[in-house]
């Protein structure tokens, strides 16, 4: 069983690196996705025999680009593909590509823009380079989008049917094509972090590889586009939001509430880049939660947080993007810049959204301002109802705790 479960964290670390692999070979996400599944498979039979390797991401992308190849080779003749081909069992890089002024050697990237081609509805998108990319479950992606399961299964499915029909070529686009595509991906990248950020599912709370991937593609995104004020919006969010991954846990993975974390251990090198990428921001909706996770991150106290500033950004987000949970984080800004009397009304308002109905943030915001407002046993109950909407153990937990301890 150790093994099953050392395999299965293997794989979901490395399964977009793997996917991505093997769509340089066979130009098919589907069939790629399908080849990275079979040598998960592979592992599961052999690793618990064999023990699991020194080097267990190389062993998976190995046996998967191995399965590729043959499959490549069944389809092709095999002299027209080997020279294509064959580099890719060799441990050394491969040969350069015909040069472009502005191409990137990276095939996450070539996987993301790929996956976010204007051949898919924009829901579809996203929905496949979550599953793709960040190694989400269905349900994992349906709870980001607040969306039925079923409907974001029949995107994927349609999705990788679709980009196959097209014959979607595995590439970075160039020119307007990419700048047409670049909103989608920046969406695709900030639903990676938030799920590496704030897990909605699982025994951990946070899921670091996922904010590496997001933080490396922003950052590429950001040299490659340095005009784009939005791609260094979302880099300075990245990098501010990074910088406080360590602290967001204690040393048995139990969840510590922004009040309570040590600041001194925020990584200042992380908020120093954050700051850079925000001077070249502008002022979309990437850009304005950048500025308030950078409030966050200049408040040397919690106690030294500018509330009112940050209230005011949400405001102004709001304009710009309407979403309830962007009212429900501005009721919390506004509850610490005016109090919980201010911000009940808020979210009592927001207990209609349709969109909320199971969103557990609502009633756990709710159980803190009934509890800041001495009203305990309603608190209790919000809380109690929190812990029941959660799929994260370590959320659930916190959120019983706090129950009980009312």
């Amino acid at each position: 069983m150790d093994t099953a479960r050392a395999v299965e964290a293997v794989f979901r670390i490395e399964s977009a690196r793997i996917i991505a692999g093997v769509t340089r070979i066979v130009r098919d996400v589907g069939i790629a996705e399908e080849i990275a599944q079979d040598a998960l498979v592979a592992a599961l039979e052999q690793w618990p025999r064999s023990g699991v390797p020194d080097r267990p991401g190389a062993w998976l992308m190995a046996t998967a680009k191995h399965r590729a190849i043959d499959l490549v080779r069944r389809k092709e003749t095999y002299a027209r593909k080997l020279a294509e081909v064959g580099r890719t069992l060799e441990d050394e890089p491969p040969p350069a590509e015909p040069a472009e002024a502005d191409d990137i050697d990276d095939d996450l990237l070539r996987l993301v823009f790929t996956a976010c081609h204007p051949v898919l509805a924009t829901e579809a998108r996203i929905a496949l380079t979550l599953r793709l990319i960040g190694g989400l479950t269905t349900q994992e992606i349906a709870r980001a989008f607040l969306a039925p399961e079923s409907t974001v299964a029949q995107r994927i499915v349609r999705a990788k049917r679709t980009l196959a029909k097209a014959a979607v070529p595995f590439e970075v686009p160039y020119g307007a094509d990419r700048e047409a595509r670049l909103s989608s991906v920046l969406e695709v990248i900030y639903l990676v972090i938030n799920e590496g950020y704030s897990a909605t599912s699982g025994d951990d709370l946070v899921r670091p590889a996922l904010c590496e991937d997001a933080l490396r593609l922003a950052r590429v995104l950001a040299a490659l586009m340095p005009e784009e004020g939005e791609v260094h919006g979302l880099a300075a969010l990245l990098e501010f939001q990074a910088s406080r991954i360590a602290t967001r846990t204690g040393p048995d993975g139990e969840p510590v509430l922004l009040a309570d974390q040590n600041r001194a251990r925020w990584n200042r090198l992380l908020i120093a880049r954050g700051a850079r990428a925000m001077s070249r921001a502008g002022s979309g909706p990437y850009a304005l939660q950048a500025a308030i996770a950078g409030c966050h991150a200049a408040a040397v106290r919690y106690e030294d947080t500018d509330w009112t500033a940050i209230a005011t950004l949400y405001g102004r987000l709001v304009q710009l993007t309407p979403s309830p949970v962007v009212e429900l984080n501005r009721a919390v800004a506004v509850s610490m810049a005016e109090g919980p009397a201010a911000a009940l009304p808020l979210v009592d308002a927001l207990a209609r959204e349709p969109a909320l109905s199971c969103y557990h943030l609502l009633p756990s915001v709710r159980g803190d301002l009934l509890e800041r407002l001495g009203r305990p046993r309603e608190a209790r109950a919000e809380f109690e109802r929190a812990a029941s909407l959660t799929r994260n153990e370590r959320e659930r937990t916190l959120l019983l705790r706090r129950a009980a301890r009312l």
